[in-house]
């Protein structure tokens, strides 16, 4: 089959042919449709941050597509199925999963990272793990909700627990941030979507946001000062999907007193935070990451149903040697998803 192989930082992924998987009895087979880019890709590539499996490896967890062949003992899927692919398969034993909260599985298995991902023709996953997707759903759009769509929902809904009526403040408006505003939207939130590019500020109106805010320019003072008037005083909820240390730490400060901070971009910067704010006006701070099996039928149920919206947010498709192109335009700030399809 062909893949798009990572072999070392800085360098761009190699079109290659590798063998195809070979599945074991609880796993299946899956005919890659579409895989989505995202940032976390990037980091890989670009900023050192080291996958768990060493290179040379297959990149990509974002994937859709179909049921190409099962294991011996799985039960719930045939040939010819389709299927989402979370990005991140739990053990289903250890505490947290005991708990209910498998996106931090001790053991968890990252697509793409701990083993080969969905840049290629076929991938081999748990069986446990994947979702039915709807005959009503595009299955190369539906790729996206594996992570794009399913992050910020578990950010939004079980993170920062947002409720119809509440003042949310989004921080970035790219391909998780974009969809943070669509969901806080779909859930009945107030919302303020910043970003630094109009384009990006346009579509989060088109999804829901009631006011935009170009921070391109602005002093922080003059931000916040335009936040806490739109809020009557700062923001129930902020919400930061950049992982950029300034934005993280003017998340905190736009938040009012009581008011909850949720952390769902990435940064390996430490970020100063005023800790006398945090006490005075007991503000909460929650990281979100990834998202919870559970929820995985309710995200596509609110995609079906057409409360959150796939087709606008799927900016651009490429095909597999194309690949390095949906990674320049993610550099440059040009598209909010991406998508490589086969």
């Amino acid at each position: 089959m062909k893949a798009a192989v990572f072999h070392e930082p800085n360098k761009p992924l190699k079109i290659e042919e590798v063998e195809t998987p070979k599945i074991e009895a609880q796993e299946i087979l899956v005919k890659i449709a579409a895989c989505g880019v995202c940032n976390t890709d990037l980091h890989y590539i670009d900023h050192g941050v080291p996958t768990f499996k060493k290179p040379p490896m297959i990149l990509g967890h974002e994937p859709s597509g179909i049921v190409e062949e099962v294991g011996a003992e799985v039960k719930n899927f045939k040939a010819g199925d389709r299927v989402l692919i979370p990005p991140v398969f739990s053990c289903g034993y250890c505490d947290n999963c005991r708990l209910g909260r498998e996106n931090i599985c001790f053991n968890m298995v990252m697509l793409g990272n701990h083993v080969d991902g969905a840049f290629a023709e076929y991938a081999k996953v748990p069986a446990k793990d994947c979702q039915h997707l709807p005959e009503d759903l595009p299955l190369e759009e539906s790729s996206i909700i594996a992570d794009a769509i399913s992050t910020p929902y578990h950010a939004v809904k079980n993170r920062a627990q947002v409720k119809p009526g509440d003042s949310v403040v989004v921080f970035g408006c790219g391909g998780v941030g974009i969809n943070v505003v669509q969901v806080a939207a779909a859930s009945g939130a107030s919302v303020i979507a910043v970003d630094i590019l109009d384009k990006k500020l346009e579509m989060a109106k088109k999804l829901g946001a009631q006011q935009t805010i170009n921070a391109s320019g602005k002093e922080d003072k003059e931000l916040l000062k335009e936040i806490r008037g739109l809020t009557g005083g700062g923001a129930d909820i902020a919400i930061e999907a950049i992982g950029n240390p300034k934005t993280i730490e003017l998340a905190s400060s736009a938040v009012k007193a009581g008011g909850l901070h949720c952390q769902v971009g990435y940064t390996h910067h430490n970020v100063p935070i005023n800790a006398g704010r945090l006490m005075f006006r007991e503000i909460e701070i929650k990281g979100s990451l990834g998202c919870r099996p559970v929820d995985y039928p309710k995200i596509i149920e609110m995609v079906r149903t057409g409360k959150i919206q796939l087709e606008p947010v799927v900016t651009h498709k490429f095909k597999l040697e194309e690949i390095e192109q949906a990674f320049e335009l993610m550099r440059k700030g040009e598209s909010l998803r991406s998508i490589i399809v086969f």
